[in-house]
């Protein structure tokens, strides 16, 4: 399996937005969920944001006011727009297909996720 490659990562002040992307191929985006995921400093990795097949949305907690996970399927991409940014956002960032809530298991391999830092 080839692992997806995440971008638009970076440095965010506290209250400021970041657009993350991740291409996939059409074939993938078409047969599987899709979920966006991170890993802060110390902490295991966990779901940020799910999107099913058909559009269907999921997220953990309160993130649903602030980040908006979305799919393109004439570009191919996944997406995830992050608003009113904090410090506990400050993690890694990973896509990933297979599964979009938190009562399952992705199927891709690991990227190398991309890096989102909050700080002032």
């Amino acid at each position: 399996q080839v692992p997806l490659v995440e971008s638009g990562g970076g440095l965010v002040q506290p209250g400021g937005s970041l657009r993350l992307s991740c291409p996939v191929s059409g074939r993938l985006l078409r047969a599987y969920d899709m979920a966006w995921y991170r890993r802060a400093p110390g902490k295991e990795r966990e779901l940020v944001a799910g999107i099913t097949t058909v559009g269907r949305t999921n997220y953990p907690g309160s993130l649903k006011d602030r980040f908006t996970i979305s799919r393109d399927g004439a570009k191919n991409m996944i997406y995830l727009q992050m608003n009113d940014v904090k410090p506990e956002d400050t993690a890694v960032y990973f896509c990933n297909y297979g599964c979009s809530s938190s009562q399952c298991r992705p199927i891709g391999s690991w990227g190398q996720g991309t890096q989102v830092t909050v700080s002032s």
